[in-house]
């Protein structure tokens, strides 16, 4: 990666930051003229960090995607350094402001979702391409986009992945920096950011760093860097995120498939099984049904169905978008069915289908399926409560393979095994860093951002609160029809440019 791009935007900073006062307005007006002049800058740098490949299995990539950032930080005047883990580094940097009482950590993920080259629309995911507008819309490629040219429409998109999980919010944030000191405005908070390298994988190494490195990452607030903004698109802070539990559920018919016409309505077929089992989890109208499922979560007070309404959702636009007739619970807006645990199938596999279907009866049958956690609901509780709930439908389980005892005693048997178990967090929009929080917002921006009290995504942030204490919130700059996860994962340029803005309302709150 040539090093004269990776640093184009310092070259436009002044050597030297003075403390100035700014009204809120005016900083908008500035930052806004100072991004349309370095918007070449700005997306030169974005592609550098997007061509480094980021799956956090890479370990030699994922290793230079954390030199990088160490690199950008400290051209930046942080304290920067790679703290070692068991897993994937952690990128920390530290900038302290002479005066400030208030410490800010700021969290953020460079790991990336792995990919399906072959159905990404262009060479791979991992060389940027630029777009005139969504791909889903019929936008077409502009070759050499990236690199000719000096201004860009906001409604452009680079498709790339991490494009918007999670490198954008990194660039927007060091640019946030570069501007406030070409204008010579200066921090009013401390300021500490964490990197994680396998939010993506589960952040297997992050809870044991957190207690190996405590002192470092002790801060007044933490603010997530990650997600996208509500889909009005206009700014949004999120006060709480749900948890995360991962649940396999393997069915076992025959030790091999036989002959549908042979043995059909003799030997088990475990894919109909699964399905049954599957089927006694949700009644028709989308509620959970297993015993326990909801226990805790108390009807929300009439401040926090306002919160709730004040949301402006527009499910109509939603439905039309992801072509769906109707959402899966009726009477049940988008954020309030935010507020509970879910049970979501994510995958199912036995056997096969299309071009490869055969007339057999399957050996297995395997569901992967995530329980979306709230505050209320651990997901140690969780995990067991969906272990009794299977047992009481008469299964025998497992933790491996069944050996042919086990086959010759038990007709239904199911291997379950449980993966990640994130746990769920919620800060109160009523503390005072919250209030100050959205008035910096409301004060740059001409109007109050959007406030949402629980998102559907999940970050690892628990641990940070439940072992450091501070209260926590996610700051998304990205637009919500991003594909993350997916194949064609996309940034709009117009919610990156903004989001410079976003975070040099924060850097001065």
């Amino acid at each position: 990666m040539p090093a004269r791009r990776s640093f184009s935007i310092i070259a436009c900073v002044l050597a030297s930051w003075q403390l100035v006062r700014s009204q809120p307005a005016d900083l908008r007006t500035k930052v806004d003229q100072w991004v349309q002049a370095n918007q070449r800058a700005l997306v030169s740098s974005l592609v550098d960090l997007l061509s480094i490949p980021n799956v956090a299995a890479d370990r030699e990539n994922i290793r230079r995607n954390a030199m990088l950032l160490r690199d950008q930080l400290a051209a930046r005047g942080f304290t920067a350094e790679i703290l070692e883990t068991a897993g994937n580094p952690l990128v920390f940097g530290e900038f302290h402001v002479p005066g400030a009482t208030r410490t800010i950590l700021f969290y953020e993920h460079y790991d990336g979702q792995p990919v399906n080259p072959r159905d990404w629309r262009q060479p791979s995911p991992f060389t940027p391409i630029l777009r005139d507008g969504r791909m889903e819309d019929g936008a077409k490629e502009i070759p050499n986009g990236l690199t000719t040219l000096r201004t860009f429409d906001p409604e452009m998109r680079i498709y790339a992945r991490s494009a918007s999980d999670d490198k954008s919010p990194f660039i927007a944030f060091c640019a946030a920096l570069d501007v406030m000191k070409a204008l010579g405005i200066r921090p009013t908070s401390n300021i500490k950011l964490i990197l994680d390298g396998e939010e993506e994988a589960g952040s297997p190494s992050l809870v044991p760093a957190i207690s190996k490195y405590r002192d470092r990452l002790s801060a007044d607030v933490m603010y997530i860097l990650d997600g996208p903004l509500h889909p009005s698109g206009q700014p949004t802070v999120v006060f709480g995120a749900r948890g995360n539990l991962a649940i396999e559920l393997t069915v076992y018919g025959p030790k091999f498939a036989l002959h549908s016409g042979h043995y059909g309505n003799w030997a088990p077929n475990p894919a109909m099984r699964l399905a049954q089992l599957l089927a006694t989890m949700k009644d028709e109208q989308g509620r959970v049904t297993i015993e326990g499922f909801y226990t805790g979560v108390t009807p929300l007070t009439a401040e926090e169905q306002a919160m709730l309404r004040a949301v402006p959702d527009d499910p109509t636009s939603l439905t039309k978008l992801f072509g769906i007739a109707s959402p899966e619970r009726e009477g049940l807006s988008l954020q309030e069915a935010l507020q509970l645990p879910s049970l979501n199938v994510r995958g199912l596999s036995s056997a096969f289908v299309g071009a490869d279907a055969r007339t057999i009866i399957p050996d297995k049958a395997i569901a992967a399926i995530d329980v979306r956690l709230v505050k209320e609901t651990p997901a140690d509780r969780m995990a067991r409560l969906v272990r009794d709930h299977i047992s009481r439908q008469g299964w025998h389980i497992v933790d491996r393979e069944p050996d042919d005892a086990t086959r010759a005693k038990f007709s239904k048997i199911v291997r379950i095994a449980a993966r990640g178990g994130t746990n769920a967090y919620r800060t109160s929009p009523l503390l005072p860093i919250s209030k100050q929080t959205v008035s910096a917002l409301a004060g740059v921006f001409g109007q109050p951002p959007v406030q949402i009290r629980t998102s559907g995504g999940t970050v690892p942030i628990t641990p940070f609160i439940e072992a450091l204490g501070f209260p926590a919130m996610s700051l998304p700059i990205v637009n919500f029809d991003n594909n993350q996860h997916g194949e064609n994962e996309n940034l709009r340029l117009g919610h990156f440019f903004r989001g410079v803005t976003t975070f040099a309302a924060i850097l001065t709150m």
